[in-house]
């Protein structure tokens, strides 16, 4: 490959698929964690906690979207994970 192909100026998609399907990747994984975590979604100071992790696992996503080749590849790959884990966390709370 030339170095013209190795290098694909695709970050504005990346950011967005970093932005919004890491957001919302993040949100899911902390539901996780909230609902089947130790002691449950009662815990004490459990909520504070899920709270302050959301913003440190979102941008962790977020940045790591960089290192995908393509826009493309991110959004499938973001987008289908988050897809996923949905599913499986609403199937699991007897949503679906």
């Amino acid at each position: 490959m030339t170095r013209s192909q190795k290098y694909q100026p695709t970050w504005l998609g990346k950011t967005f698929a970093g932005a919004l399907l890491g957001l919302a990747l993040a949100f899911i994984l902390i539901a996780f964690f909230a609902w089947y975590g130790p002691g449950g979604i009662d815990a004490r100071d459990k909520v504070q906690f899920n709270m302050w992790m959301i913003p440190p696992l979102w941008l962790s996503i977020f940045s790591f979207t960089y290192l995908f080749n393509s826009a493309k590849q991110a959004w499938l790959l973001l987008g289908g994970l988050t897809v996923l884990l949905y599913i499986g966390f609403f199937m699991l709370r007897g949503g679906l």
